[in-house]
């Protein structure tokens, strides 16, 4: 496999990287001597990360799901446990219960601000090595909170620490495979950390009953440090920017030249003026790219219908189906199948979709094309979901009932994420980490907020009416979104210097 390079080099090098990235590929300069550049040494280098081999690919993938596992676990594990931590944090507002789980999520929110463009600088490896130390001491000092304040305090700390998986992961992605792969890349990548909100709240109903809401973050702090331990074994730089700044540093180093440069960098610039600008850049993006703004508004829909249905799954078991806490827990197995269904088959069908609508277009390929999958997920999918969960919860039907509808919808949003997901870095390839932190911050803004009134919504309208509401919001938005994305996206594409061409 060879890298991704541009239809034609340009003319000069260094106004090209000053206007920013001319198409979603990687620039690739042959002689490392041109112009006083360090760079690949052609489009097969076998130094640059989408030229690895598959295994090593893996490898790093491998580790970075591992990453990605462990924070969706811990913002959901306490799920069956709040009524437990209410009674003894003596917590009375309901609102507070929830925001002792949601403010887990605002961190995720924060966090990728501030991480993904460092990761941009310094590199993906170190960013989420020191991060997921972070992560660990305070989803441990979670379990030892004796108020609601510390529960919060803490929660917020471990999701800003858990956060930088979730922003990185998705731009790794985009590190190690090209355009033709990366929908399948992402399905793959996805599987393991997809399964966390379904596997948390499984394990901590069965730790709500039979033992105390601490072990819920105890035990995940437990399982965090093996995965610390591959990630400092095993993960290694993906960052293709970051790999050839340390070939420009090692040339210069042997050649006494200090003013050699990379391919991919402006003339060197002071520390405070490269941390200035990364750290405005996800800013920058969410403010100006109509393409960021669109796509995270209803990548935040997404996300906040997730965890309304995660907040509120127990309850709805456990008074209107009578089960236990431990029971109640199992339906979360019908979430869990649907996310892997749904990213699976996505994955699959975007690569196959993107290969066609390339052939098509005299094989020129365009970030559009993976978004088409958002059609039957907005018009079909999403609506039906909800509305058969919705209506047999409202009729108290056989169990079953509702857990197929639940399979429907979890399989449509994950069907939904990875084609917005795929699409942002196609689109962004050069700055898929801000790109992806920008999103992030709308997505879990309302996966902090909505849950907040989905007591109050199923309380006024009910389990039938309050979910066909909900499925019918994704029906607009999603397929308004869609349409105008496929027709205009080129033209929003070719008037930024952000986005590829």
């Amino acid at each position: 496999m060879k890298i991704d390079t541009a239809a034609e080099q340009p003319k000069d090098l260094k106004a090209d990287l000053e206007k920013g990235p001319a198409s979603n590929s990687v620039t690739v300069v042959v002689n490392d001597d041109q112009d006083g550049l360090a760079a690949w040494n052609g489009t097969d280098d076998p130094s640059h990360p989408q030229n690895w081999a598959r295994r090593r690919k893996w490898k790093a993938i491998s580790v970075v799901s591992a990453f990605t596992f462990l924070s969706p676990i811990a913002s959901s594990i306490i799920a069956p446990s709040l009524p437990d931590i209410q009674r003894d944090l003596h917590i009375e507002s309901k609102g507070a219960v929830s925001l002792c789980l949601t403010i887990f999520v605002l961190g995720f929110a924060f966090g990728p601000l501030v991480l993904a463009p460092l990761s941009e600088l310094y590199g993906r490896s170190i960013i989420l090595q020191t991060t997921n130390v972070f992560f660990i001491a305070f989803n441990t000092a979670c379990g030892f909170s004796g108020t609601a304040a510390q529960m919060m305090t803490f929660r917020l700390l471990g999701g800003i620490g858990g956060s930088a998986s979730l922003a990185l992961g998705p731009a790794v992605v985009a590190d190690l495979f090209s355009a033709d792969e990366r929908g399948l890349a992402t399905a793959i990548y996805s599987f393991i950390p997809i399964l966390g909100p379904a596997i948390g709240p499984i394990c901590g109903g069965f730790i709500a009953q039979y033992s105390t809401w601490r072990w819920g973050f105890w035990a995940t702090s437990i399982l965090s440090v093996p995965v610390f331990v591959a990630g400092v074994l095993f993960l290694e730089e993906t960052y293709a920017p970051v790999l050839l700044e340390r070939k420009r540093k090692a040339l210069s180093k042997s050649e006494a030249d200090p003013s050699r440069q990379d391919c991919y960098n402006k003339p060197r610039r002071s520390f405070l003026e490269e941390i200035q600008d990364a750290m405005v850049r996800p800013l920058r993006l969410l403010g100006t790219q109509p393409i960021i703004i669109v796509m995270g508004l209803y990548q935040a829909y997404l996300y906040g219908l997730m965890y309304i249905v995660l907040t509120t799954f127990p309850v709805m078991w456990q008074e209107r189906y009578r089960q236990s806490v431990s029971v109640g827990g199992l339906n979360y197995i019908s979430l869990g199948l649907g996310y892997c269904c749904g990213i699976q088959l996505s994955g699959h069908l975007q690569d196959y979709l993107y290969r066609i609508l390339k052939k098509r277009h005299d094989g020129v390929g365009q970030p559009e094309f993976r978004i088409l999958l958002l059609m039957p997920v907005s018009i079909l999918i999403l609506p039906a979901g909800f509305m058969l969960y919705g209506w047999s919860a409202e009729k108290t039907t056989h169990w079953i009932v509702p857990n197929i509808g639940a399979f429907i919808f979890a399989a449509g949003i994950m069907m939904g994420f990875n084609s917005l997901m795929p699409y942002i870095l196609d689109s962004y390839p050069t700055y898929a980490a801000s790109a992806s932190a920008a999103t992030v911050v709308l997505r879990c803004v309302a996966g902090f907020v909505l849950p907040l009134g989905a007591g109050d919504l199923y309380s006024r309208l009910g389990w039938g009416w309050g979910n066909t509401l909900l499925g019918a919001l994704a029906f607009g938005p999603g397929t308004m979104a869609t349409m105008a994305l496929f027709f205009w996206g080129p033209k929003l594409r070719a008037r930024s210097t952000f986005a590829c061409q």
